[in-house]
């Protein structure tokens, strides 16, 4: 149960990091590095920033943001599954 609300927690902060890094970019204020959107992302909260991408077209011309999240989602989605798998894999 922890680990779903994780999950869901880290996904939240995704989605609002890349909705705020984008307000930010258009007030041309001080903006969130890539690499902490990337630490977010690694750390399970690859679905939270690629609906942000998405919804506030955000990144989504960075080829390394337009390929690795969505890779990295993929392979989260595979460790989740993984995890809560009946079977002793």
């Amino acid at each position: 149960m922890a680990v779903l609300i994780y999950i869901m927690l880290i996904n939240v902060c995704g989605f609002w990091i890349m909705g705020a890094d984008k307000k930010r970019a258009q007030q041309h204020r001080w903006r969130i590095s890539e690499e902490r959107i990337w630490l977010v992302a690694i750390a399970f909260g690859a679905l939270g920033v690629w609906l942000g991408m998405q919804t506030f077209r955000h990144k989504t011309k960075h080829r390394s943001f337009m390929y690795g999240v969505p890779l990295l989602l993929v392979i989260e989605a595979v460790f989740v599954a993984i995890y809560y798998s009946p079977f002793d894999l």
